[in-house]
């Protein structure tokens, strides 16, 4: 695949620079050969079995670039998300969830039925790696992590021009599949509480959410958040105080409210 015209290192830096990233933004990229994914600069190859939560986690707070097969991923679970295992009806039955995450093998097949997955049959292996880097160009999604400030923040950069009203859903555990999962499958932002699996082996912090999305839409975002930060509202977001007169503040932005 031909690469793109996007500055992927200036992309990072802008957002690193306007919602104070504390990890690496990181790209994501599926591969229809292993050889492909293979070829890919400077990769590595897990020594281990893995999470896929752990390969997004070096790339996102290693810097590595990673890829892997079904066969470094530690179970179905994983597998079946990025559509390198299958979603058969052992995997669709949730029985290896039931009596863990959900009361009964029905309740735990309603969760596995309302799972974003990629197709099974298409990819053999996928990559990960820091956007900066370049090196999956052009890559299907771009991820970071963030707090719910900037996350709302990077939400009213993309809202800025062309509005749309985002609306997100939650599947509880195995919530990579409503950050990449989703944003693989539909081609659209992707935001996410990330789920016990991601913070226990994926190190992911107690104040973060998870935003996967591609490509185009994040110079939408940043070219929204600099008109914002030039009308005064930027990340973070500075407090006010719950006791003050709140008027003088809103004058800022709202001068007809100077007086109200």
């Amino acid at each position: 695949m031909a690469g793109s015209d996007f500055d992927w290192a200036r992309m990072a830096s802008d957002l690193e620079r306007l919602l104070r990233l504390r990890s690496h933004p990181f790209a994501m990229k599926l591969f229809e050969r292993a050889e492909e994914m293979e070829a890919v600069p400077k990769i590595r190859r897990p020594k281990n079995v893995h999470t896929t939560d752990q390969i997004v986690a070096q790339a996102a707070r290693l810097g590595w670039t990673v890829g892997i097969t079904g066969d470094d991923l530690v179970g179905a679970q994983c597998r079946a998300v990025i559509g390198l295992g299958p979603q058969d009806q052992t995997w669709r039955s949730g029985e290896h969830m039931t009596g863990v995450w959900y009361a009964t093998q029905p309740d735990a097949a309603a969760h596995q039925e309302a799972m974003h997955v990629v197709p099974h049959g298409r990819y053999q292996a996928l990559a990960v790696s820091p956007l900066a880097s370049a090196r999956l160009d052009p890559p299907l999604i771009v991820l970071f992590y963030a707090s719910p400030g900037a996350m709302m923040y990077f939400i009213n950069g993309l809202q800025w021009a062309g509005y749309r009203r985002f609306d997100w859903s939650v599947v509880g555990e195995s919530a990579c599949a409503d950050s990449w999962g989703r944003a693989l499958v539909t081609g659209t932002p992707s935001l996410s509480i990330p789920c016990f699996a991601e913070r226990r082996y994926g190190g992911v912090l107690d104040d973060e959410m998870l935003m996967a999305l591609p490509p185009a839409f994040v110079p939408k975002a940043i070219a929204g958040m600099e008109q914002l930060a030039k009308n005064g509202l930027r990340y973070p977001f500075p407090q006010y105080g719950i006791q003050q007169d709140v008027r003088a503040g809103m004058a800022v932005s709202y001068p007809d409210r100077a007086g109200r």
